[in-house]
């Protein structure tokens, strides 16, 4: 699974999806991302208890996308990825992928990804105008 950045419309259902649907597969996301993430999924548990908490009962478990504990075994399941850094599977059909710079917010990363003589890449939300804070998103270099 490659992340591509923290926003919640991207990795809300993070720890729901590895934690309750029997993925067995691996995450990957640059290091930014996943610090971020932590903060925010853990701020929707926070937001929800205390919802709950003005309702007067504990907060259930099947009340929430996901716990505390399974968004810790979540976070922890995370490969991180730096840009440019290749990652082989040493899968058959020779799957492998790099990250590039998104430019959408920090740690926000595109992937390159070969598999089978083929390559495509993965973009996520990606910004071409560079800022005081963040630069362009990267081109892949393409080769024909």
């Amino acid at each position: 699974l490659l992340v591509t950045h923290f926003h919640l419309d991207h990795a809300a259902s993070l720890p729901y999806f590895t934690e309750r649907t029997g993925f067995r597969g691996r995450v990957f996301m640059t290091h930014p991302t996943k610090a971020v993430i932590r903060l925010l999924l853990g701020d929707y548990l926070r937001l929800m208890a205390v919802k709950h908490g003005s309702s007067g009962g504990e907060l259930n478990p099947e009340d929430v996308l996901y716990t505390e504990a399974e968004l810790q075994s979540c976070v922890d399941k995370i490969e991180l990825i730096d840009y440019h850094q290749t990652i082989d599977l040493n899968l058959p059909s020779g799957l492998k992928f790099h990250a590039l710079n998104a430019g959408h917010v920090l740690g926000a990363a595109m992937f390159y990804i070969e598999i089978g003589g083929r390559s495509v890449l993965y973009t996520g939300d990606y910004s071409m105008e560079e800022d005081r804070h963040l630069m362009a998103a990267e081109l892949p270099r393409y080769h024909a």
